[in-house]
């Protein structure tokens, strides 16, 4: 088969690799529909995590099941299947109570690359969800958003205890953010407040549910959210970057009692102690157990009820995953769908 491998920074490639098989009876074989690029994707792409060694990329994806492992009983051969980037078995007590992120026998899918033809999916009955039937091709794009993005933004609101009659902020418009925001409308918020400088970005987060756009940044953006708020706050923030300024930017417009759901992969973040003391704010956070929303995601979208696929705004053959990189990385597109280059 062929897929993405990344050599060095900024040095994505297209080549061949052995095609991946059962090694475990939990396994399954998928052949994938659709794949993508991660705003976390270009953490190694603009070499903030090393790369020592050529390296498979890609962690989302949808396709058709191609062949099963001996104990797999949740999904068939022929099965549209959705998956998480964590393989999770789906009954130890840690995901019996909603964090499969954290499984006990957690094994990252992403090791195989789904940016690629094919795909290894360990612990398949835990991690793969099967959609009710073959997909229209239209509701692929947000199927294969359900796997990570959405799931992410939408774990983003529920730790940040978004609901009816709340003010939200969502701090970050990348896919994540976006799509925290179109969480935020379904859960029910009052008043959704979009952090955005970007023009298309921000026509996206008014259609999926903002009320407001907020183009400062820093202590600006803070006391801007302040202002809309009559000094206290938002009731619930999402933080989806993953630096230092955007975490304490969530912290700070968060008002006392309030809760912040933080969901952007952490790089150089340290909180000061005494002024997260005197914030009174609850944070919760870390990789989103996706596989617990999977199920209500999927019905979701198979009913047409939400659109997420609307975070891609561009479609590329696999075999140009590298211009799908740079297009992400020089935010000329939000988020890359790749398709595969066919026989």
């Amino acid at each position: 088969m062929y897929g993405a491998v990344i050599h060095a920074p900024g040095d994505v490639r297209y080549e061949h690799r052995e095609d991946p098989r059962l090694q475990q009876p939990t396994d399954a074989i998928i052949r994938l529909t659709a794949s993508c690029v991660c705003g976390s994707d270009l953490w190694d792409y603009r070499g903030i995590n090393p790369v020592t060694q050529p390296t498979p990329m890609g962690h989302e994806y949808v396709g058709i099941v191609e062949q099963v492992g001996a104990a797999v009983h949740n999904v068939k051969v022929g099965d549209f299947v959705v998956g998480s980037f964590f393989a999770s078995d789906n009954t130890c007590e840690i995901c019996q109570a909603g964090y499969q992120s954290r499984c006990m026998h957690l094994e990252f899918v992403g090791a195989g690359g789904a940016q690629s033809e094919l795909l290894r999916v360990p612990l398949a009955d835990g991690t793969l969800v099967a959609t009710p039937g073959m997909p229209d091709p239209d509701l692929v794009p947000s199927l294969l958003a359900a796997s990570d993005v959405l799931g992410t933004g939408w774990f983003g609101a529920v730790a940040a205890e978004v609901g009816p009659g709340k003010t939200v902020a969502v701090v970050g418009d990348g896919a994540v953010g976006l799509l925290a925001v179109l969480a935020a409308e379904q859960l029910g918020a009052k008043r959704i407040i979009a952090m955005s400088r970007h023009a298309s970005r921000q026509n996206l987060a008014r259609e999926f549910g903002a009320t407001d756009i907020v183009e400062e940044r820093g202590d600006a953006g803070v006391a801007r959210i302040k202002e809309l708020t009559g000094g206290l706050g938002a009731h619930s923030v999402i933080e989806a970057v993953g630096t230092q300024e955007s975490m304490l930017q969530a912290i700070r417009s968060t008002r006392p009692g309030g809760h912040v759901g933080f969901v952007g992969v952490a790089h150089g973040v340290e909180l000061p102690g005494e002024e997260l003391f005197y914030a009174e704010v609850h944070l919760m956070g870390g990789p989103a157990p996706v596989r617990r929303f999977l199920p209500d995601l999927i019905e979701r979208i198979w009913r047409r009820e939400i659109d997420p696929g609307k975070v891609f705004d561009l479609t590329l053959p696999l075999s140009q995953a590298a211009e799908a990189y740079r297009a992400m990385d020089e935010r000329r597109a939000i988020k890359v769908l790749l398709t595969p280059d066919g026989p």
